[in-house]
């Protein structure tokens, strides 16, 4: 075996391989999405045992193959086991996770969805934020990282700054009052929704978990997010029928 390296990073998956290994995906800060086999993690005196898992965030040893990598030690700093024991909590982490794996890449910077990732994971561990309106922070703002968002500063038929009062999604954004017309299948959106759109857009990663909005507002940004990955996102997330479902349940009488 060839000389180690060591990386940074978040345990995205972990299945079962034969009778004791498991195959991990870790989203890395040094070199993006990679793969990697904890030979033995499964047996009960394995030091890899609580390690190799979803939602750990540490340094991992790694040794290079030719397609994938072997984990040979860990140094957690973070477990989330507020998320792990939480049914709810941990399909949102589930949730993030699968949508941090659609964007990231082997090889390529992943620093951005590494740290957002790991900061949304926090704020579901924390109170003083809902967890919806973290859903909408992080979906929002991953499409960001990746530069698939809706543009929310000016009218996409105009350019105007101003009388930002509607959102197409057809036309991946907001147009003014004087602009819209009925084929543009347009959602009302108030000046606080936008604000807050163009905040998650602009702010760095350390701010977003910072603020509450209100009902109105956080409705108005689940009904925009929704529409707007349904058309531009090409994927059915495994995680999301069910987080609906939790979500769906908590309003109900």
């Amino acid at each position: 075996m060839g000389q180690s390296t060591v990386v940074t990073g978040i345990i995205l998956y972990a299945t079962p391989v034969g009778d004791y290994d498991k195959r991990v995906v870790i989203l890395t800060k040094e070199r993006g999405k990679i793969t990697a086999f904890a030979k033995g993690a499964r047996r009960q005196n394995s030091h890899l045992i609580a390690a190799a898992n979803p939602f750990v965030f540490g340094e991992f040893e790694l040794f290079a193959g030719r397609s994938s990598y072997t984990l040979v030690k860990a140094n957690v700093h973070n477990y989330f086991l507020e998320l792990v024991n939480n049914f709810e909590g941990a399909y949102y982490g589930f949730y993030f996770m699968e949508f941090a794996d659609y964007y990231a890449r082997e090889n390529n910077d992943e620093i951005m969805m590494l740290k957002l990732l790991y900061q949304s994971l926090r704020a579901l561990t924390k109170e003083s934020i809902n967890n919806e309106l973290i859903k909408c922070i992080f979906e929002l703002k991953v499409m960001m990282v990746n530069g698939e968002y809706p543009e929310v500063f000016q009218c996409q038929c105009c350019q105007k700054e101003d009388n930002l009062v509607y959102f197409s999604t057809k036309l991946g954004g907001v147009i003014c009052k004087e602009c819209v017309v009925t084929e543009h299948a347009t959602i009302r959106i108030s000046n606080s929704t936008l604000y807050t759109m163009q905040y998650i857009i602009t702010s760095p990663i350390e701010k977003l978990f910072t603020f509450k909005v209100s009902d109105q507002v956080l409705n108005e940004l689940q009904v925009i997010l929704k529409k707007y990955m349904k058309m531009y996102i090409e994927k059915e997330f495994k995680s999301l029928p069910i987080l609906d479902s939790i979500i769906s349940a908590k309003v109900q009488p």
